[in-house]
């Protein structure tokens, strides 16, 4: 079973609704997917709620019991290809275990200063722990002639790699979380749609060669 585990230590990031709609692309790519919510908040764990297609499996993993997280994966590895780790936006026992279990480490960061500098604990942490790691740059501005985005994106570059494509700013992500669904079944022949797909296959690829590699 491959990990892959959303992790910044910082709130409003889009970890939730990134791996909601992960999890959905995954799926239609022919993976059996389990997503585990480990945020107490519960943002995923709530969209499961909502959704009427009965997969991927989505569970919830409190706080308090995240140390049951290697035992889960283990039981779960014989009936799952992939997991999808959501995790809280803190420096926690809880994200160092979703840290540890994982074969790849996202780190959603909006084009701002102020996500660049609140990513720099989390950083430390990983290269700490020897971990496989890539910057998401998400909720991009869409606006023609932006450079912000294109600006983070060599400076994150320079110290570390950087996940393909830049996530825009898309009203179809909220749309699609508040219907229980991924932007692909929301809205397929949409713009987040395809950044979903593509940002999916990027990670197929990056998960398998860590698989090959370890």
């Amino acid at each position: 079973m491959r990990i892959i585990a959303l992790i910044t230590q910082k709130g409003g990031s889009g970890k939730s609704t990134l791996c909601t709609n992960l999890a959905v692309a995954a799926m239609e790519a022919g993976e059996s997917v389990l997503l585990i919510d480990l945020d107490d908040q519960g943002t995923t764990a709530e969209w499961g709620q909502m959704r009427a297609a009965p997969a991927p499996t989505v569970a919830q993993l409190r706080k308090a019991d995240s140390a049951r997280l290697p035992a889960l994966l283990e039981t779960a590895s014989s009936t799952y290809g992939v997991a999808i780790l959501d995790t809280a936006g803190e420096d926690s026992p809880s994200t160092h275990h979703a840290m540890t279990a994982a074969d790849l480490c996202l780190l959603p960061i909006r084009p701002t200063s102020a996500d660049g500098k609140a990513n720099r604990v989390t950083v430390e942490a990983l290269l700490r722990g020897g971990k496989r790691f890539a910057f998401l740059l998400n909720q991009c501005p869409t606006t023609p002639g932006n450079s912000r985005a294109d600006e983070m994106a060599a400076g994150l570059m320079q110290i570390g790699y950087l996940a393909n494509p830049m996530i825009g700013s898309r009203v179809d992500y909220q749309d699609a979380y508040a219907a229980g669904q991924g932007t692909t079944e929301y809205a397929p022949s949409g713009k987040a749609a395809h950044e979903m797909r593509q940002l999916w296959n990027w990670i197929n690829r990056e998960t398998l060669k860590a698989k090959t590699a370890a």
